[in-house]
């Protein structure tokens, strides 16, 4: 079944814009022409927004929490997801008041308001669940809803934040729960692409890619869409698309794996894109049969470990070299032996098509050993393939990857 053949229950397209969309007056007339030609096509559409601009705009996340920084450095968590709270809330009533000003009917919605009901996890709450109720009694009078991205509303009342990515979470709870037709991601590139079109000048947009694809993209370092969004969409089989606010592209769509590899897209590329994440530190760690919880501390120190390979008497994994300070000194207050490579990047394929493939990481090694780049370690998965390298050889190493696999040709 194809995304156009896809049942769906409902009009309902969800629409969500992002702080550069919603920067000035003349991005926030064009996402509202977007949700307007949403309305034109037969679809009800449910917006969501994040706050407006970046860090020093005025109304920007950040802004607000240097501002009460200021005054007192250790704002309460609890106080500290309210203020947080407030840059979305500021964006969605400029938004709604946009759509009003042009003729349409407009409602602001708290994510609590909207029904998303989270723990207590301030700062990074977990979704416990969503009751669209209020939202779909708006659709039901011709009301256009604008909710708040990146936040909920705890049983007992208190505001909270979704961690990073919150917006997105938001557009994908939403999507699930309105059981919508799509949810739309916009932002200020055309869609995902084979890789970072800074790094390799012929990389292109992908026209479809599934969720286990993006996903993997996500965590390898691609800035496209936050990882738990995607989960969440996959959860309620949700088609989600990535687009231009300011282009009339039509975007990628992020949808199943049957419905990208069908006979109308099947290509004959083996992967999909290619990601990089610099700034990783290697550890090497000599270890005894005394030291096994060393792994247990690690976790319970909330220091994420990846690229792990195992051995009688070692264990070498990556960090990111933000964590390197706090594993150092468990290392040390644990008498743990270990050596460290810095300024490492981690540069990873991705593509379902690789699983059970022979010869993929062969083609790697060959490639990149050719243009004198120097692999550290290796891990891989079904669908990834990933290589530690010296973080200035990271670019070129993408280069050549793109290269050798003709991503250029992908359709």
């Amino acid at each position: 079944m194809t995304y156009n053949e896809r049942v769906v229950n409902t009009n309902i397209l969800v629409q969500k814009f992002g702080g550069t969309s919603v920067s000035t007056a003349e991005r926030r007339n064009m996402a509202v022409s977007k949700v307007v030609d949403a309305i034109e096509q037969g679809f009800m559409p449910v917006v969501v927004v994040s706050a407006i601009g970046r860090s020093g705009d005025p109304y920007a996340t950040d802004t607000l929490i240097n501002f009460a920084k200021s005054i007192y450095k250790d704002i309460p968590k609890r106080e500290l997801d309210i203020l947080m709270s407030c840059g979305e809330i500021i964006s969605s009533v400029i938004f709604a008041n946009t759509l009003i000003s042009r003729g349409y009917k407009s409602k602001v919605f708290t994510g609590g308001q909207a029904g998303i009901i989270t723990d207590d996890n301030f700062g990074d709450a977990e979704i416990i669940r969503v009751e669209p109720q209020y939202i779909l009694d708006a659709l039901n009078q011709n009301i256009i809803p604008v909710v708040a991205g990146f936040q909920g509303i705890t049983v007992d009342g208190d505001v909270t934040t979704l961690g990073r990515g919150g917006s997105d979470t938001t557009a994908a709870l939403l999507g699930e729960a309105l059981k919508a037709y799509a949810v739309e991601i916009y932002t200020d590139v055309d869609g995902i692409m084979t890789a970072d079109p800074r790094i390799v000048a012929n990389a292109h947009i992908l026209k479809r890619i599934s969720y286990n694809e993006v996903f993997q993209l996500a965590e390898q370092g691609a800035k496209v869409i936050h990882p738990r969004a995607v989960e969440i969409a996959m959860r309620g089989n949700i088609p989600l698309i990535i687009k231009n606010t300011m282009t009339d592209s039509p975007g990628t769509i992020i949808t199943q794996y049957n419905n990208v590899y069908n006979n109308i897209y099947e290509s004959d590329n083996l992967v999909t894109g290619i990601a990089n994440m610099n700034n990783r530190v290697q550890i090497i760690m000599d270890l005894d049969k005394d030291d096994k919880d060393i792994f247990g501390k690690i976790a319970e120190a909330k220091i994420s470990i990846d690229l792990i390979n195992v051995f009688p008497d070692k264990k070498i994994f990556t960090i990111s070299e933000f964590d390197l300070a706090k594993l150092e000194q468990l290392l040390n207050e644990n008498q743990i032996k270990y050596e460290k490579r810095k300024n490492c990047s981690k540069v990873s394929i991705i593509g379902n098509r690789i699983r059970g493939v022979p010869g993929v990481m062969a083609r790697i090694i060959k490639s990149l050993s050719e243009n004198g780049i120097e692999i550290y370690q290796t891990a891989d998965s079904h669908n990834t393939i990933s290589c530690l390298v010296s973080q200035d050889k990271a670019d070129k190493a993408v280069k050549v990857l793109h290269d050798e696999f003709k991503l250029e040709n992908y359709n």
